[in-house]
């Protein structure tokens, strides 16, 4: 447990550290430009998570073989992993960064954006794409660390990323009228500032893994294996994204008041679970380790320690949302709305029950990841979410659950999916290292 919780910490800090500055980005350029510009970097927020999603799913399936040849001391084939984990998250990113400068237009004209906006838009986008290439460097680089047991400097890094983004917001939109480019102009810059810095740091700090050498070269099988688990990792991050999508524009037709509910539940939500998932990260590169050293008593103490500790901490934060899931919603919404905080609170107090699931159903993304089997987890990730949409559009269409079929859609996914993890684990998962 100690081994986890210390490699888990700093990743949790690094993700409510984001979450803090995503929160302060917006209030900035609300504040300064208003409702406008506000929606304008909304949208454009939300095809850039779908993005980031991408590179940071091959990034994380990278990292889980890192882990594994770490495990294994194998040092000629982590190199060579390395080199070719590089090689095609670097030819991805120069493909996505091609494909949405040429396909500006069509983007926003997908995004439904109104006439009005459509400047502010294509002013945002045309900056905040050239941030890619920041994004891709500093995820490879934190995977990288991460799998050789060090999640500290990934955290400082990524501290100094949202510190200066902020203070460069604040400089650029209020200070210098820079604008929603001046908004994309700080971010770009913070991007590459913890991207190149990051990079600089692994080269000095561990100079035997990334030195040139001529007896390590770029071979197919190595670029196979990357791609066999970095790929099926990235459509389980795809898969998620797109999930979110179907069950948000099913939430709208419901009207302004369940839109307002649901955006701030949700915000609530990621703070709330996000130790548990980011503890399942954690636990999926202790587990491939493990698995790479071939140490199967460790791993299955490991799953035990994990699952105790997942679950207790969920139930901990369980309580505390429902007790005081109106408090909650209040930071969120003036008190006045009381149709809105009351929709929040019903929402928190139906999903935010069983968190103990989605506790368990990180873990066991993770631990497919670590075995060599991230396909599971692209099902099981199936499963979870197809089951939330179908539930939540079949539910919601009944008079009787309307909008609480959403809700309850949630739960019901998580605790399908975390059925047939747990099944194939006792009955065919582990059968290689036992």
């Amino acid at each position: 447990m100690k081994t986890m919780l210390r490699f888990a910490v700093p990743m949790i800090l690094g993700n409510l550290l984001q979450q803090c500055y995503n929160i302060a980005d917006t209030l900035i350029v609300g504040r300064f430009l208003g409702a406008g510009a506000l929606a304008a970097v909304g949208s454009a927020f939300s095809l850039m998570t779908f993005l980031t999603s991408i590179i940071l799913g091959l990034a994380m399936g990278s990292g889980t073989v890192f882990s594994i040849r770490f495990g294994q001391k194998d040092d000629r084939a982590l190199r060579e992993c390395i080199l070719a984990s590089f090689a095609l998250l670097g030819i991805v990113t120069v493909i996505l960064n091609i494909l949405v400068f040429a396909g500006t237009d069509r983007i926003i004209w997908f995004l439904r954006t109104p006439d009005e906006l459509i400047p502010m838009m294509r002013e945002y986008l045309a900056v905040i794409f050239a941030g890619l290439i920041g994004i891709f460097l500093y995820n490879f680089f934190a995977s990288l660390l991460r799998s050789l047991g060090n999640s500290v400097i990934p955290l400082v890094f990524l501290a100094v990323s949202a510190v200066l983004n902020i203070i460069l917001d604040l400089w650029f939109v209020a200070g210098l009228n820079r604008g929603v480019a001046g908004a994309a102009e700080a971010t770009v810059i913070a991007q590459y500032v913890s991207g190149i810095g990051i990079t600089l740091y692994t080269w000095i700090r561990f100079p035997h893994l990334l030195r040139p050498d001529p007896s390590i070269r770029l071979r197919r099988t190595r670029i196979k294996e990357i791609t066999g688990f970095s790929a099926l990792t990235c459509l389980q991050q795809s898969i998620m994204n797109l999930g979110i999508l179907a069950v948000q524009g099913l939430v709208n037709s419901f009207g302004t008041t369940i839109m307002a509910a649901f955006a701030a539940a949700v915000k609530i939500d990621a703070f709330a679970y996000l130790p548990v998932q980011d503890f399942g990260n954690a636990f999926s590169i202790f587990i491939a380790q493990n698995y790479g050293a071939g140490n199967s008593d460790r791993i299955r103490k490991g799953i035990r320690t994990a699952v105790i500790t997942s679950t207790v901490f969920s139930l901990i934060i369980s309580l505390l949302v429902f007790i005081f899931a109106r408090p909650l919603m209040s930071l969120f919404i003036d008190a006045g709305e009381t149709a809105v905080i009351t929709e929040g609170v019903r929402y928190l107090r139906i999903e935010g029950a069983f968190y103990a699931l989605i506790g368990i159903l990180f873990l066991l993304y993770g631990l497919y990841r670590a075995l060599g089997k991230p396909g599971m987890s692209v099902v099981l990730t199936v499963v979870s979410l197809g089951t939330r949409v179908a539930l939540a559009y079949a539910l919601s269409a009944v008079p009787f659950f309307g909008v609480v079929g959403i809700w309850w859609a949630v739960p019901i996914g998580w605790f399908l999916a975390d059925a047939l993890g747990v099944i194939f684990y006792l009955s065919r998962a582990s059968a290689s290292w036992r």
